[in-house]
């Protein structure tokens, strides 16, 4: 990498695992820039993911991520938006602002990690969130591979790239802290409707990016 492109060019290839756990949460509850979106809403509440991802050395970057993502219908077709995301990579951070519009931030992160269970933490000058997981049982047979639509709206218009990642999907018992003064504050205290961590996953990223 040079200092011309201190990230590596779409699309990235990354190796690792998420934990993903999804919340159905009051829209009222959300932050503004939330409720501008067009989430796909079941009465007054929405589906809200947060994932604490771990991308190991041997893709084109290994560095963790914490972020919150929010399914969306735009134009009748399902998208992923990320309106929070953290990461400890600088180059992470710069390619993800610069390539597809995503609003990376950098954080410190805390994490052991066994064949059976993980314990992550990420914080700034304060605490995000900690996650202490164990994991269970295939869900899904195989590897199968999930689509990863993500759409981001900046200041430039919109910006759509075609991920996906594939991996074993298995049963993640999955118990949150959100800090309630940090930025995600809104989820102190809510317990996740279901969870999943799709693990020894391969993730292409940055794929037949649309842009304006």
């Amino acid at each position: 990498m040079t200092d011309a492109a201190p990230y590596p060019p779409e699309p990235w290839f990354l190796g690792g695992s998420l934990l993903v756990s999804a919340f159905l949460l009051p829209v009222a509850d959300l932050p503004r820039p939330f409720q501008a979106l067009p989430m796909i809403r079941i009465g007054r509440r929405a589906v809200v993911g947060v994932v604490f991802a771990n991308y190991a050395p041997g893709g084109v970057l290994a560095y963790d991520e914490l972020l919150v993502a929010t399914p969306v219908v735009v134009r009748g077709r399902p998208r992923i938006t990320i309106p929070q995301i953290w990461v400890d990579s600088p180059q992470s951070l710069a390619g993800g602002r610069a390539l597809w519009g995503i609003p990376k931030r950098l954080a410190t992160f805390d994490a052991m990690r066994t064949a059976d269970a993980a314990s992550v933490s990420a914080h700034t000058t304060g605490p995000i969130a900690a996650l202490s997981a164990r994991f269970g049982r295939a869900i899904l047979p195989g590897s199968p591979r999930l689509p990863l639509p993500i759409e981001q709206r900046g200041a430039g218009g919109r910006i759509v790239s075609h991920n996906w990642a594939a991996g074993r999907v298995t049963a993640l018992h999955a118990s949150w802290t959100f800090a309630p003064d940090g930025p995600l504050g809104y989820l102190h205290g809510r317990r996740p409707l279901a969870s999943f961590a799709l693990r020894d996953a391969a993730i292409v990223f940055g794929q037949r990016v649309e842009r304006p």
